[in-house]
């Protein structure tokens, strides 16, 4: 295997237990649920939800629920994983099967995105919550900063997604509007050709519309 060595200097930090940088680093197609990295995966997922959200909570005081739940969403996506993977070019550390890294699996994004997550749990097992913020810190900062490019309303960034996919452009219709004239809420719903109808609710129209988008986003996050 890759010395691991020059893998923990990119991370910044060092392991006192090497054996769970290598599950970190082993897929499916290898080893057995104990030894691969499944479910660090699924708990590297927590831990980078958690540290994200304390994160943005702290330096955006000002920001409003909405606007910190979508830039949580666009900062632990499968997409940002994936890039801060290429970045630490894990391809080229992950255990696989011949025929999977034949196949380009070490390339794969969503591998890449998968291992990222699980090297976040490896550390905050090995190295506690404190080792795997200042590791979120380091590799997500840029992306944290106020200033930073990867902030996109929730509708441009799911009209975008869908029309790659083929679909006709998202569509909004007001479902509900209540309380007084001063204070209103609206609930929008959203539909897209193959995909369910969710809806949104906030104090415009606008505001409930990236709402429905957002939710929508959640959800082809998590089944594709």
């Amino acid at each position: 295997m890759t010395n691991l060595r020059l893998l923990e200097k990119k991370l910044g930090y060092t392991f006192k237990n090497k054996k769970l940088l290598e599950q970190a680093l082993t897929h499916s197609s290898l080893s057995s649920i104990q030894e691969n990295n499944e479910r660090l995966e699924f708990l590297g997922d927590r831990v980078l939800g958690l540290i994200v959200a304390q994160l943005l909570f702290q330096r955006f005081s000002l920001a409003p629920e909405g606007e910190l739940s979508l830039r949580h969403t666009q900062l632990v996506n499968k997409e940002t994983l994936s890039q801060v993977g290429l970045s630490l070019t894990l391809g080229q550390y992950l255990r696989m099967a011949r025929g999977e890294r034949a196949s380009g699996g070490h390339l794969k994004k969503s591998l890449l995105a998968d291992a990222c997550e699980a090297l976040i749990a490896a550390i905050y097992l090995d190295g506690g919550l404190s080792a795997a913020q200042e590791f979120i810190v380091k590799y997500w900062e840029e992306l944290l900063s106020e200033k930073g490019q990867f902030i996109k309303d929730a509708k441009s960034k799911l009209q975008e997604r869908v029309q790659a996919q083929g679909k006709n452009a998202p569509r909004y219709e007001i479902v509900g509007r209540v309380g007084p004239h001063h204070a209103p809420v609206f609930t929008v719903a959203i539909f897209v050709e193959g995909l369910p109808s969710v809806e949104g609710s906030g104090a415009s129209r606008r505001e409930a519309e990236q709402q429905a988008a957002h939710r929508l986003l959640e959800y082809l996050d998590k089944n594709g």
